[in-house]
């Protein structure tokens, strides 16, 4: 399990993330144009808003080699009153082969380093991360 994710260049986070969320969990190459330009705009509210960077750098990930390595960015937008994501119709695309949402914690199996940076993001929002509650 993994979340969107490509590969991009220096300055193009922002438009990599919308661009990514967009062909992997709504499918956009399959709507039409209108429908496309109205998760444009959606997708530019909700990564408009202020962010958690939740990690910068090199980051363990399983096609590294000796030679090649990828720095990873990944942020948090979050949608505290759904005004963005509850409009979305999740839609598997391009490369995913299914897309829902799901609760998270401690024990989801997570493709390289994305159970950690979900920690993060868990700790930051306050939000629950372990099935293991203290007695």
């Amino acid at each position: 399990m993994g979340h969107p994710q490509g590969v991009v260049g220096p300055g193009e986070i922002s438009a990599a993330l919308k661009r990514e969320f967009a062909e992997e969990a709504v499918d956009s190459s399959q709507k039409p144009r209108a429908d496309t330009q109205e998760l444009g705009k959606q997708l530019h509210k909700l990564c408009s808003q202020e962010h958690f960077e939740v990690y910068k750098g090199y980051a363990g990930d399983p096609r590294h080699t000796g030679n090649i390595w990828m720095d990873t960015e990944a942020v948090n937008y979050h949608d505290e009153t759904g005004e963005v994501m509850d409009l979305l119709s999740l839609e598997a695309g391009d490369d995913a082969e299914k897309v829902r949402w799901v609760d998270i914690n401690d024990k989801l199996k997570l493709y390289a380093s994305h159970s950690q940076f979900l920690q993060l993001v868990a700790e930051k929002r306050g939000a629950h991360w372990s099935e293991h509650y203290p007695e």
